[in-house]
């Protein structure tokens, strides 16, 4: 198997796991919160950190390592029009994941807490839910935006 091909399974499977995880556990935490049971999303959420850590953010090192490589494999430019954007996109994801993984430990904290004082969930949980829910939206409009740029490969001009 030559390089190219190495590089280029690596960086797909990189892509679709990033994909694969944020939609997922998307599904899974809001599966969990409608009937509003503590021990039920304590559990969930708990599954949903350590997929995150796990392969989500093993996937977030590998493919800027990938897509580089891939870049200077077929002698692309890192300044092609696609590219650049793809990575200004890669960074948005980045800027919203980062504070959902740190709400979907807070998120499972709360619900943790509730199951063991045997209390509904606090108001703070609520709050932390919603604004998981809001910010998931970016980030997978710009994964999705990423796959479309990956295939598509359009001429964009950029002004530098």
């Amino acid at each position: 198997m030559t390089r190219f091909l190495v590089l280029k399974y690596l960086h797909v499977i990189g892509a679709a796991v990033l994909l694969g995880t944020g939609a997922g556990i998307a599904f899974f935490m809001l599966m969990a919160h409608p009937r509003g049971q503590p021990q039920g999303i304590a559990a969930v959420a708990r599954i949903v950190v350590i997929a995150d850590f796990l392969f989500t953010a093993t996937a977030v090192v590998a493919q800027p390592i990938t897509g580089v490589l891939l870049v200077r494999e077929i002698g692309y430019s890192l300044w092609e029009g696609w590219i650049v954007v793809s990575i200004l996109l890669y960074f948005v994801t980045g800027v919203f994941w980062l504070p959902v993984v740190w709400m979907q430990m807070h998120m499972r904290d709360f619900a943790s807490e509730a199951v063991c004082r045997g209390t509904p969930l606090p108001a703070g949980y609520h709050r932390l839910f919603w604004l998981w829910f809001t910010f998931g939206f970016p980030a997978f409009a710009a994964v999705l935006a990423i796959f479309w740029l990956m295939i598509a490969r359009p001429p964009i001009h950029i002004g530098l």
